[in-house]
């Protein structure tokens, strides 16, 4: 504070100091009011058990996947040899909730590699109906991660949950269809679990 027996030169620089003081304050405040608040961490709740990651796990990394499924019309293994159309491969970019890329899904077999380097290998271990005959079912899968360290290296589980598109295999696929191909947009969220 200053009074009529304060030096000129020392009311300037209060003056100048009070000034500078209250400046940086709402530029503070300014900047804090454009903060935006992290994402709420995933929570499974919702979702059918069977696919529900066991306890004892932590969420590691959340992505939406963009991108494409390739299918084969084929003699289809897992339905004892039947013809139908197969997953053949694979096509997706995969965004962080800020929305970066920050890898690639491939496959098969199913893998998700991060821009660091390290991947992960998913064996499907539980499949859960998702509304709507042309959406991918949720799914569980049991992760197996590559040797190179990084964002993968250590994850345990992978859930696809929140999936558009992808399964519309209305397309005619019989024996006289045998070798067609079919190409499929979708989406979809993969949640990658670690160890707590």
């Amino acid at each position: 504070m200053t009074n009529a027996h304060t030096p000129v030169g020392m009311r300037s620089k209060s003056a100048v100091l009070a000034l500078a003081f209250v400046t940086g304050s709402v530029a503070l405040l300014a900047g804090c009011a454009g903060v935006k608040a992290p994402p709420k961490e995933y929570t499974q709740e919702r979702l059918d058990d069977q696919i529900q990651v066991p306890s004892g796990h932590v969420v590691a990394l959340e992505t939406t996947a963009v991108g494409i499924l390739n299918y084969e019309c084929k003699a289809n293994p897992a339905m004892n040899g039947a013809i139908g159309w197969v997953l053949a491969s694979p096509q997706a970019d995969l965004m962080d909730r800020t929305g970066k890329n920050v890898g690639k899904y491939s496959g098969p077999p199913a893998t998700w590699t991060h821009i660091d380097g390290s991947s992960v290998v998913g064996t499907q271990v539980a499949v859960a109906p998702r509304p709507g005959a042309t959406n991918l079912s949720y799914q569980l899968s049991k992760g197996t991660p590559g040797a190179a360290p990084g964002a993968m290296q250590n994850i345990t589980y992978i859930q696809r949950i929140k999936t558009k598109g992808g399964q519309d295999l209305s397309k005619a696929c019989t024996q006289n269809d045998v070798g067609d191909k079919l190409t499929l947009p979708y989406q979809a969220d993969y949640i990658f679990w670690k160890a707590a």
